[in-house]
């Protein structure tokens, strides 16, 4: 079965979900560092990480992302029913 690693930054709104991926390729900040600042997700606390998961585990537009994605880019915005998210896929198998 596949699966992925990913970290993920929620915010309220799309325009912060953009200002915050702007400053992360612009590199005046990294992931974990506004994860841990800005992410409404108690995984915030850990740099947004979400550790290993499988299909199905996460909401439908999540998944779709992370499993479809570039591996080390900065994908989103992503609406869910819980916000806006900012995800990196760190790792895919």
């Amino acid at each position: 079965m596949a699966t992925a690693n990913a970290r993920h930054i929620l915010v309220a709104s799309e325009e912060k979900c953009e200002e915050l991926k702007s400053q992360i390729e612009a590199g005046a900040t990294d992931f974990e560092s506004c994860a841990k600042k800005f992410s409404q997700c108690p995984s915030g606390k850990q740099g947004g990480d979400l550790g290993s998961f499988g299909p199905g585990q996460m909401v439908k537009e999540f998944d779709e992302v992370v499993f479809s994605g570039e591996i080390g880019a900065v994908l989103g915005p992503v609406k869910t029913q819980f916000g806006y998210h900012l995800i990196e896929v760190t790792k895919r198998s």
